[in-house]
């Protein structure tokens, strides 16, 4: 089930119709604090906890739908705060947040993780928008929201599917990167809404990217030249403000 908030997002609701919830686990207070915005900007319900003890504690009293849990806290013994997690709520999906390093680290991290019970990992510095996206395919395979019908997102005639990362305009194929179709998602999300560089770079590129704000123009650039060549144009720029999707024939 998809539905669209009077601000212009596109939210998962759970079968009785309240807000998904979410329980992000990490020391980090400005790391913890971009997340829980980034999920509240989705329309779900967000609660926090420093460590393992403050985890358990509200898994209890929250039940939340999804877990992001960085796995590096001080002192976190991971099994056994992910034993935890399970008696108190079985079914519920967690995303680890695994330590930067490089390629071998990450893996074995991922690895490491799965192992011990998580459900998905993240390997820092992520996007915003990646993670968002996780927790989402998540949340749908775990049944926790109401129908089946969320993986599409639709401006006027474009549309795309978060499930098989597939877009379409006018029923054409239009093949994406990784990066491009990132970008697309977040715009789509949030038709008619003017998104700042900086609010991009947030979301669609890792938290700590450096703020080069003219990797949005060239990533705007390739979008258009996939989305809106020799077609009536979608995506917009407002000077001095940034970009917005809207349907081709709104005025």
């Amino acid at each position: 089930m998809t539905v669209t908030s009077p601000q212009g997002r596109t939210g998962m609701l759970r079968p009785d119709g309240s807000a998904v919830r979410v329980l992000v686990v990490d020391d980090e207070d400005a790391l913890a604090g971009l997340l829980s915005m980034a999920l509240r900007y989705e329309g779900w319900e967000v609660r926090s906890a420093r460590d393992g003890a403050g985890a358990v504690r509200s898994a209890r009293d929250f039940r939340p739908d999804a877990v992001v849990l960085d796995v590096t806290l001080p002192g976190m013994d991971r099994p056994a705060v992910l034993g935890r997690l399970r008696r108190e709520l079985p079914d519920v999906p967690v995303l680890f947040l695994t330590a930067r390093g490089g390629v071998e680290d990450a893996v074995e991290d991922r690895i490491a993780g799965l192992t011990a019970g998580g459900d998905d990992c993240v390997t820092k510095p992520f996007g915003l928008e990646e993670v968002v996206a996780r927790l989402r395919g998540l949340i749908r395979r775990s049944g926790a929201t109401a129908g089946r019908g969320d993986s599409l997102l639709v401006v006027g005639d474009l549309v795309l599917d978060e499930d098989s990362h597939e877009v379409s305009r006018d029923g054409q194929y239009i093949h994406l990167t990784a990066t491009e179709f990132e970008l697309l998602r977040f715009l789509m999300r949030n038709p008619r809404r003017v998104l700042s560089k900086a609010q991009i770079l947030d979301r669609v590129w890792s938290y700590d990217f450096g703020g080069r704000a003219n990797v949005v123009e060239l990533y705007i650039s390739y979008l258009r030249k996939k989305i809106d060549a020799g077609r009536a144009p979608m995506i917009h720029t407002r000077r001095g403000a940034g970009y917005l999707i809207k349907p081709a024939t709104a005025s």
